[in-house]
């Protein structure tokens, strides 16, 4: 009797006439940075070939541009000579002999006016919202030798191994700028009416198909929705689709919004696929296959896509920096097993658009496969971990899993430590899924597991314990304020955990994430956009009925006020909300400030009384007359066994908030802790 795929759509494979997929599972394309690191194509080949081993069925790279003027800044990743292509050939033949049934993609990326450098180039001269520079406008014959470079690079791709490429003409990138006449003001046959405006792209797809054959892999992908007033109407978009189709693609990608355009697609407040029923809507007028995208990060979520008929083909960039073998264990029915992606941002696109190398929160090896590995003990240790927050159950499970026996204490009755307040904010309902993971790995790798349990130094001292791990986490810090100690002063977890009343009036002390946080839970009524598709449209004012321009033309965002006055105040003279991650902070401030949540930079405070809380701004004295003040004043280390565990002469280390408390940081604190597992 053979037993059932548990995701049978999912694992279906797709005819594309010439070629096979094996499964509906896309490795979708984010740039890493491993592109332009020394020694960066062995750490390529390390890297997709972890995730073709994992069994999705195609992976695209991140971007690769086809010449300087289309590189973001000088010295990234380019493809135009054959010396260069050679390189590549490190990455698709690794991929191939590790997965021969796994095809891999290259993406080509020109940035146009997106670019940090001088000779950026455009159809227009207008600066981005989000670039310093004002593009050259492209002359005829500049245009047709973009379009050379694009061909050059497919020709150059399919040299190096690729199995195909996709074009990427969305996201505010070069070729999207020809399609909008928000980018596009030309009066000549590249600009105007809509058909001269798509003649780019259109030149592009044509070309390339004749450069490289039938029998290659060409993906567009479509700007489905700008998110921008004067972005493509739907007529515009399927007229595109259908001409693009006939131009010779293989595939579709549906992208959604530009980088800068003012509404969320990535972050975990975006409810999970948010954007499949506009794939759903333009896979019914093509004939090709079509791949959706975005906020995907669990295969029954992707199987269920599928089962709707919204797209063919399933793209999964970021959940697959989270679990290289999320495909396998898909197939495997080990769901509970997958380490899921919670869209936080911090360690992948913030690094990404930082300039830094690319990694995930939840998973510290994306990106360091050669260098931070799990590798079987010698000699197995005994260790002793104490708090089970996220540094000490990522410790815990990878020391264990080499096969050190790990005792795992804490004083709370469940794992989690911090995660287990973030997981109330309406948004974060993801942080649940991490803390399944843990729960689960902790099983696995024989965890010894003591909950409820506040263990003492001489307990440990007596467990003669080869090495100690405090991961005991931090305690909030107490601001020097004249009446801290008044009853209406309260800590945010006093708050969070609905320990303690939160009144009408509100003053927030501290704007880091904690107290972002917390004005987001108090001003906060009704469903989280999190978990609803009709709550994040109505918030973010996108019409997914209609689809007018843009998905947003004449549409407006509509956040339900809070029913408190609230107040977030910060010492520093920097913006509000600066400090927050670079993908998702404007995200959060947007969201209060509709709220009306009044944001103040540059607060001294005075003192505490009865009448509320007293402060200076701008040299003038002023009282807010609050009923409750909640302190995000941030933290300090909690390291009361650490002093008679070093006098016994025992083998101490401190990870996560224990050791550096400066913010409430589980990038760090999980990347700190598998670090040490590896090493220890």
């Amino acid at each position: 009797m053979t037993t059932a795929v548990p995701f049978p759509r999912l694992f279906a494979p797709l005819d594309l006439g010439f070629t096979r997929l094996k499964n509906r599972i896309l490795m979708g394309s984010m740039h890493t940075m491993l592109e332009e690191m020394p020694g960066g194509f062995e750490k390529m080949a390390a890297y997709f070939g972890e995730r073709a081993a994992g069994g999705v069925g195609m992976i695209i790279t991140g971007g690769i541009a086809p010449n300087d003027v289309g590189l973001p800044t000088p010295g990234l990743a380019k493809l135009s000579t054959p010396e260069e292509a050679a390189q590549h050939r490190i990455v698709t033949e690794r991929v191939h002999a590790i997965a021969p049934d796994c095809k891999i993609c290259m993406q080509i990326l020109h940035v146009g006016r997106y670019a940090y450098h001088p000779n950026l180039v455009a159809p227009s001269p207008i600066r981005a919202r989000i670039s310093p520079c004002v593009p050259n406008e492209l002359t005829e014959e500049q245009i047709w030798e973009q379009i050379h470079d694009f061909v050059n690079c497919a020709r150059l791709a399919k040299e190096a191994g690729y199995d195909g490429v996709e074009v990427i003409g969305s996201a505010g990138y070069l070729i999207s700028e020809f399609l909008v006449t928000h980018t596009n003001k030309r009066t000549d046959g590249w600009g105007g009416s809509y058909e001269n405006r798509m003649r780019f792209p259109l030149e592009i797809i044509s070309r390339i198909r004749q450069a490289v054959g039938p029998d290659f892999i060409l993906v567009y992908r479509i700007a489905a929705m700008e998110l921008l007033d004067n972005g493509s109407s739907w007529d515009e978009v399927v007229t595109l689709a259908k001409a693009i189709e006939k131009a010779g693609a293989t595939i579709i990608s549906t992208h959604f919004t530009w980088h800068e355009a003012r509404v969320p697609t990535l972050a975990t407040m975006v409810p999970r696929a948010a954007f499949t029923g506009v794939t759903a809507r333009l896979r019914k007028e093509l004939k090709i296959p079509v791949i959706t995208s975005n906020r995907i990060n669990m295969p029954d979520v992707a199987e269920q896509v599928l089962a709707d008929g919204r797209a063919d083909i399933v793209s999964m960039a970021r959940p697959m920096l989270a679990d290289p073998e999320f495909a396998n264990k898909a197939r495997e029915n080990r769901v509970d097993e997958i380490n899921t992606c919670i869209a936080c941002n911090q360690a992948c696109l913030d690094h990404a658009f930082s300039g830094k190398l690319t990694t995930c929160l939840v998973n510290p090896r994306a990106c360091y496969e050669t260098e931070l590995n799990f590798l079987p003990v010698k000699i197995a240790k005994k260790i002793a971990v104490v708090g089970a927050g996220p540094a000490g159950m990522a410790f815990a499970v990878n020391a264990a899993g080499r096969g050190h026996q790990v005792t795992l204490f804490d004083s709370a009755g469940e794992i989690g430590g911090q995660f287990n307040v973030a997981k109330r904010i309406p948004g974060k309902e993801e942080f649940s899924e991490t803390l399944r993971y843990f729960r689960k790995q902790i099983e696995l790798t024989g965890v010894n597991l003591q909950l409820n349990h506040r263990v003492s130094a001489p307990e440990l001292i007596a467990g003669t314990f080869d090495e100690i791990v405090l991961a005991t986490g931090v305690t909030p810090r107490t601001p020097d304020i004249k009446g801290i100690e008044h009853p209406m002063v309260i800590g945010y977890l006093d708050a969070i955990l609905g320990r303690k009343p939160v009144g009408r009036k509100v003053a927030i002390i501290g704007a880091g994430g904690i107290g972002f946080d917390v004005a987001e839970l108090i001003s906060h009524k009704g469903v989280s956009s999190g978990v609803s598709l009709q709550v994040f449209a109505r918030e973010w004012g996108v019409d997914f009925d209609n689809h007018p321009r843009g998905g947003v033309a004449g549409v407006e965002p509509h956040v339900e006020k809070a029913d408190r006055e609230i107040w977030l105040l910060q010492r520093k003279n920097t913006p509000v909300g600066a400090g927050l991650g670079r993908t998702t902070g404007w995200t959060h401030k947007i969201l209060l400030e509709r709220r009306d949540v009044r944001m103040l930079n540059g607060v001294e405070y005075q003192r505490i009384d009865d009448e509320g809380l007293h402060i200076t701004l701008g040299g003038q004295p002023q009282t807010l007359p609050v009923d409750t003040i909640i302190v995000c004043a941030g933290q300090e280390p909690l390291r009361e066994l650490q002093d008679a565990l070093v006098a016994a002469n025992q083998n101490v280390h401190l990870i996560g908030g224990a050791d550096v408390a400066a913010e409430l940081d589980a990038k760090r604190a999980i990347n700190q802790a598998s670090w040490l597992a590896a090493a220890i």
